[in-house]
């Protein structure tokens, strides 16, 4: 999609063409994560999976540093697209990879050369130490080629391309689904690599898939194409990274406030046994598929209104929220409602016993409902993110997370088990909307909305 493709046309369509290949991204994103733990645990046994489950505290980290960065990123970048800046696009650009890469050289020299102590610091069982050692040694080395890849698909929906990552991820998930096996079981006369499987095909399937990525953007003339121009700006230009981690280092600590509660609540959901932690699984992998339509739809009200003020038209900004509400509304309300419809069939995919298909729909039915008010919340933060109003939205949404949702959850748990604990969940997404609402309403219109570089 062009930037010549939204105007004349009806806002939901404009946002149904750039949402639809960012929601088959996430789930097909989500599915090779599930098939690839499949893959290590069938073939190889519970303790790889342990082994790979422990490298994840310090994946997250590194992933939430470069998708706050790729927030930043493709906000100014989808600024510099409305206004017709092309050479700007490429500015961005060229900071947002350079400090990528910097970050990822820092990752793979010392993280690469210290991954046994690092590991054992987080507590690795000693059993599983060395299959973690190996499996994360190589991916922290891979570090500065991944922020590559997933920099460049963020930064693509700046300039509304949401095609392009889907087909840069379907090729990346194809070459690992088939990799990995492969390496398990030496097929072909390839070595067999054990737990390392799978991070040797995750390395292998992302360069062959950034590789295409570049000849497709080239072949395009994309803006964001390898070429000369982009290579020119292949530096750190300390203003644009201030207005990128402006916007980015936001997202980032949300998401790293958003798994350290997750843990929290986990620990509560834990107190009550095998059952009350397996409901919980499932309603997770669940509420995961319900919840994209609800973040992809935020930001794509985030991108389409960087654009707007790009272009000098902030008096879309009104319109692309209620379009956004609106979609969020109809996609994400009509997955709950099928949700409710279909509770125990979900269930009964990821659980065989009776009583914790009981447990786990109840969970289910307690909080669903809420995603549809957190998709409200996100597109107000959304918007508000595209003019890069970043810090106000995002103390909100953590203000919440600690001090609705966590505290709740305790409280309530007290008073009627392990029910109360996902009362906490509506409780937190009633709140944050409430307060986004109101700052929105009551103080960011209010605001003289201009380009941040």
């Amino acid at each position: 999609m062009t930037r010549h493709d939204t105007e004349g046309r009806p806002l939901w369509r404009v946002f149904a063409a750039f949402l639809a290949p960012m929601l088959l991204s996430n789930i097909l994103q989500s599915l090779s994560g599930t098939l690839n733990n499949v893959y290590v645990g069938q073939m190889i046994g519970v303790n790889a999976l342990a082994a790979v489950s422990g490298f994840f505290p310090v994946m997250f980290f590194c992933i939430a540093f470069t998708i706050g960065l790729g927030a930043g990123a493709s906000v100014l970048i989808g600024q510099a697209w409305g206004a017709r800046d092309t050479t700007k696009v490429k500015a961005v650009a060229g900071t947002t990879l350079s400090v990528g890469i910097a970050f990822g050289l820092l990752v793979a020299v010392f993280g690469g050369g210290f991954t046994e102590p690092l590991l054992g610091a987080l507590g690795t069982p000693p059993d599983i130490l060395a299959d973690a050692t190996r499996y994360a040694r190589i991916m922290l080395i891979a570090m500065p080629g991944l922020f590559v890849f997933l920099l460049s698909t963020a930064m693509l929906r700046g300039v509304g391309d949401t095609v392009t990552p889907l087909f840069t991820l379907l090729i990346s998930t194809c070459i690992g689904l088939v990799l990995t096996p492969a390496l398990i079981q030496g097929w072909g006369g390839l070595p067999k690599l054990g737990v390392a499987s799978g991070a040797a095909a995750t390395v292998v399937s992302f360069v062959v898939a950034t590789v295409w990525l570049g000849f497709r953007l080239r072949a395009r003339k994309s803006p964001l194409a390898p070429d000369a121009t982009l290579f020119r700006h292949m530096r750190i230009d300390a203003r644009i990274l201030l207005a990128v981690l402006k916007v980015g280092v936001p997202t980032g600590v949300q998401m790293i406030v958003i798994a350290l509660a997750e843990i929290a609540l986990l620990s509560l959901v834990n107190g009550y046994g095998s059952h009350a932690t397996a409901a919980y699984g499932a309603v997770n992998q669940v509420v995961a598929y319900v919840q994209f339509p609800a973040i992809s739809i935020a930001i794509t009200a985030s991108i389409l209104g960087a654009q707007a003020i790009g272009a000098g038209r902030a008096d879309k900004l009104g319109a692309i929220a209620r379009t956004g509400l609106l979609m969020n509304l109809v996609l994400t309300g009509t997955l709950v409602l099928l949700g409710y419809l279909f509770s125990r069939h979900l269930m009964a995919f990821f659980i065989t016993s009776e009583p914790v298909i009981e447990i786990a729909q109840t969970l289910l039915h307690i909080m669903l409902w809420g995603i549809v008010v957190f998709g409200m919340a996100s597109v107000l933060s959304g918007i508000m993110r595209a003019s890069g109003s970043v810090l106000v939205p995002t103390a909100i949404a953590i203000f919440c997370i600690l001090f609705v949702e966590v505290p709740v959850a305790w409280f309530t748990s007290q008073r009627i088990g392990l029910n109360g604990i996902w009362v906490a969940y509506p409780a937190a997404f009633v709140a944050m909307l409430a307060l986004q609402t109101a700052y929105y309403q009551l103080v960011w219109r209010k605001k003289a909305i201009r380009r941040l570089i």
